[in-house]
């Protein structure tokens, strides 16, 4: 069932809980004693001119406006693909709606962008179809009819990721097309309304799918600078340009909180507890991922508040210059919990989009895939879970620690950075509780 996330269980699980947990916090232990032994300085978010470019004849292609029109293509042809069977199939499990929204796409997006970069920015209709209209105006797109409040931040896109997050993990009847209609109608209506009034940089803070991609791609090994040359740099100077913003800290809280509330809401314990409560599941779900973000939002604030105790800089902008180190160790936790879902469910979608109408086509040539492993067992997706999600707490560790650097007296440096890494130990048994627990 698609919106059945859990994905593997405890049975399948090669190691105990035990000695999965006391691995990962000796790999952070161990981690934060070598940084704090051998990274005595700030190293990383240097310029971009540190970053290799490529060269040749690929080089002059991707910089080239033909580039970028074709991937703008590509996402208005995706997207009308997709409208087809939205508004013209039958609401039924056959139809591939639900499946390229929730897998292909939301889902997706994480490879693509650890991959490629912020590859949605590119693709976006939505982008796409206010620029052409500007064009065809002969308007300066970046130019709306009043200036992008510089307090904005990136509020409008974690309340547009908080939204979706619902959407997928609470709604009711949420796989159905009139609810996943709405939604996007709804959501097409604000981005193109707000990029009217504040021009395009209002899909840079407020599409909470270009912010999620965005993110996500700052761990990409490529990297498109200003003077539009494409080049290789190192992922974590990527993500330590992350730089502070009004509603940074919550966006990332919501990516983190919403996928580890996706899992508690997988674990036996929860699903009875739904169905024992006597308020409505979407009630008792809203109040659960309510709670869930807000419990990681406040031992963030609160770490963070400890550390800014330790210099002179104030809590509120430790936590916008910290908020980076919480990706790495979302996107490891949207990898842990979604893969066997993007494996499974997508090759599914995948056969399904052949026929969005469900009539019996195969315009795609899909039709008849099969849905196999491809080579994955229990074990070894069991593996790949954990491994991932340590991996993503020891790279925010260490960019934790190199920000730290820069924020803090030298000789607080290294204590100040307890609190961080209670933070991390808290989130890693959190995270492998809910990934044994599902």
């Amino acid at each position: 069932m698609l919106l059945a996330h859990g994905v593997g269980g405890r049975q399948d699980l090669p190691i105990p809980f035990s000695a999965a947990l006391a691995g990962a916090i000796i790999a952070l232990l161990v981690s934060f004693a070598a940084l704090g032994v051998l990274w005595t300085d700030p190293r990383l978010g240097g310029a971009l001119a540190r970053v290799r470019p490529w060269s040749g004849l690929f080089q002059r292609a991707v910089s080239s406006d033909a580039w970028a029109w074709t991937w703008r293509i590509v996402g208005l042809v995706v997207a009308a693909y997709f409208c087809v069977g939205l508004v013209f199939g039958p609401d039924d499990v056959d139809n591939p709606t639900a499946g390229v929204f929730y897998v292909l796409f939301w889902v997706g997006l994480v490879p693509l962008s650890l991959l490629l970069g912020p590859v949605w920015r590119a693709l976006n209709p939505l982008r796409t179809l206010h620029l052409l209209a500007a064009r065809a105006l002969r308007r300066d797109p970046d130019a709306g009819l009043r200036p992008l409040p510089d307090g904005l931040g990136y509020w409008p896109a974690a309340a547009g990721l908080f939204a979706f997050v619902w959407l997928e993990l609470v709604a009711p009847d949420r796989a159905t097309l009139p609810v996943i209609g709405i939604w996007l109608a709804a959501y097409a209506v604000i981005m193109l309304v707000g990029a009217v009034v504040f021009g395009a940089r209002w899909f840079d803070r407020a599409d909470a799918f270009e912010a999620y991609s965005d993110l996500i791609g700052r761990l990409s090994p490529v990297v498109r600078r200003e003077d539009g040359r494409v080049a290789w740099r190192n992922s974590l100077d990527g993500m330590s340009g992350l730089r502070p913003a009004p509603g940074l800290p919550v966006l990332v809280v919501v990516l983190l909180g919403s996928t580890m509330y996706d899992s508690l809401s997988g674990a036996p314990v929860w699903v009875r507890f739904v169905q024992n409560n006597p308020l409505p599941a979407p009630v008792v779900g809203t109040a659960g991922l309510l709670v869930v973000i807000g419990l990681v939002l406040a031992a963030f604030l609160g770490a963070t508040t400890l550390a800014a105790g330790r210099g002179a800089t104030e809590p509120r902008v430790m936590a916008g210059e910290l908020a980076h180190s919480i990706v790495p160790i979302a996107v490891g936790y949207l990898i842990a919990h979604y893969y066997t879902l993007f494996l499974l469910e997508g090759q599914r979608t995948i056969a399904l989009l052949s026929d969005p109408l469900v009539s019996g086509a195969d315009w795609l040539g899909t039709a008849g895939w099969t849905v196999g492993g491809l080579g994955n067992t229990p074990a070894g997706i069991a593996m790949l879970q954990v491994t991932v999600i340590i991996i993503g707490h020891v790279l925010g560790t260490v960019l934790a620690h190199d920000r730290a650097l820069a924020l803090l007296p030298r000789r607080a440096a290294v204590t100040g950075q307890i609190p961080l890494l209670v933070l991390m130990v808290l989130y890693t048994v959190m995270g492998l509780l809910l990934l044994f627990a599902a």
